[in-house]
């Protein structure tokens, strides 16, 4: 079983990194391969409703940053897409591959589970959090949660870390990922033993 992880932060070891690497070391802690890919800092093209994917079977712009996500998703059994928080939504190149994405490749989306994770400095990760699952609700996929919304805070590169409560989140969300898929293919896994709860407030 394999998960993919899609970094849209265009800083590739910043925040949503760490959020995201969380989860991974998380799924690999319960048998479950991943693998997270950087959106990058490169201009993202964006859907032009020019149908083109109908007729063809994969978008017509066909850039390397699509090629990748599409063929890792060929050989992944779940999705868990990491955005950093831009006035209140993700970043704009993100949304941009993710509309080609999930408009020409609903065959290779469907019925996997998906989940989202937004990361901030402080506000606008509930709307983030809810745009983003909109994919997945629109794409018959199972959305996977936590013990709480799969929020981290941090402003500058590292701050996550101490974000005792986020990432604790993190790793309920890869737990419950790994539990969901594995029920999915073999069925009758126990539920995740969660841990300890921790509680993080913003003011230090």
């Amino acid at each position: 079983m394999k998960v993919l992880l899609i970094n849209g932060s265009p800083k590739k070891n910043g925040n949503t990194y760490i959020a995201l690497s969380e989860i991974a070391t998380t799924l690999k802690d319960n048998g479950v391969e991943s693998e997270i890919i950087h959106i990058g800092t490169k201009p993202v093209q964006g859907c032009i409703a020019c149908h083109k994917c109908s007729e063809l079977g994969f978008c017509v712009f066909k850039d390397e940053l699509y090629n990748n996500i599409r063929e890792s998703l060929k050989d992944s059994d779940g999705l868990i897409i990491g955005s950093p928080v831009y006035y209140a939504g993700p970043n704009g190149s993100l949304c941009a591959i993710l509309d080609r994405l999930f408009y020409s490749s609903s065959e290779l989306l469907m019925y996997k589970p998906g989940a989202s994770v937004a990361v901030a400095r402080r506000g606008g990760t509930s709307t983030t959090f809810d745009r983003l699952n909109k994919y997945f609700t629109i794409s018959n996929m199972p959305v996977v949660s936590s013990q709480y919304w799969n929020n981290v805070h941090g402003l500058s590169p590292g701050e996550a870390t101490q974000d005792a409560e986020g990432l604790q989140i993190m790793r309920t969300l890869g737990k419950n990922m790994a539990w969901l898929l594995k029920n999915i293919k073999t069925g009758g896994q126990p539920i995740p033993k969660p841990e300890e709860q921790q509680v993080t407030n913003f003011i230090r």
